[in-house]
């Protein structure tokens, strides 16, 4: 499929409808210069004011983080998942050892292989002693080209009786650091929850690609970037596409 500049503009614009409705309804969103002038705004923001999770990192292994990243989502509480919703599922990763922190630090949710931990969506107050012992998790290398990796999405979180389905999420690798990677996938992953796109009992297969431009699936959900080489440009960072039954 192509993902021209209008298709990118009408996600980006709907990202902030979701999120933000009130926001929305003071910008232009069918412009760019109304997306940007929406995006200064959330920018400007105060950090007292933001919900976010935090997501403590002892090593990167792409398959586990994002079945674990979906795990979190799934058990989150609708309330926490609207108050996160509307500060952009912002979240901060910072590295270190969960198992070295779970006496002094709450996690509600840790990785199967313990190599990750997460607090709940909260003020970011409540995450800031937290914050001020761990730096961020550094991650300014290319992201390793990888073959695809499919990924079960636990069945017990909620419990749930409907077939499964299959998505493939697509990470746009050129110009990916792990870094980026993270944030993207992120993003993409718990949003996707969110709105119902990825559900207990589902695969999601995780495919590396150069860029989207071109894609021979139709895709439900696109993470929307600004094109740091093109100034005014938008871009497709990653992409989640439409379902297909399990067999």
């Amino acid at each position: 499929m192509t993902l021209t500049q209008q298709r990118l503009r009408d996600e980006a614009a709907g990202r902030i409808r979701t999120a933000r409705p009130d926001l929305a309804a003071r910008h232009d969103l069918a412009s760019l210069d109304g997306l940007l002038a929406a995006q200064a705004d959330i920018a400007e923001r105060s950090a007292e004011h933001e919900v976010l999770a935090a997501v403590v990192l002892r090593r990167f292994d792409l398959s586990e983080w994002a079945r674990a990243t979906c795990a979190f989502a799934l058990a989150l509480a609708p309330e926490q998942a609207a108050a996160w919703r509307r500060s952009f599922t912002r979240t901060v990763f910072l590295a270190g050892n969960p198992d070295h922190l779970h006496s002094r630090f709450r996690f509600a949710h840790v990785s199967d292989d313990r190599s990750a931990a997460w607090t709940g969506p909260a003020p970011a107050a409540q995450t800031a002693s937290l914050r001020r012992l761990l730096k961020l998790f550094d991650g300014p290398a290319r992201l390793p080209a990888g073959a695809d990796r499919t990924i079960g999405i636990p069945a017990h979180l909620p419990r749930t009786t409907r077939p499964g389905t299959h998505r493939v999420l697509y990470l746009a690798s050129a110009v990916c650091t792990i870094s980026d990677a993270l944030v993207h996938l992120n993003h993409v992953l718990v949003e996707a929850v969110m709105d119902g796109l990825i559900k207990p009992g589902d695969q999601v297969t995780l495919r590396q690609v150069p860029c989207l431009a071109g894609l021979p699936a139709r895709l439900a959900a696109v993470r929307v970037v600004s094109e740091n080489r093109l100034p005014g440009r938008l871009k497709a960072a990653a992409g989640l596409t439409e379902e297909t039954p399990l067999a």
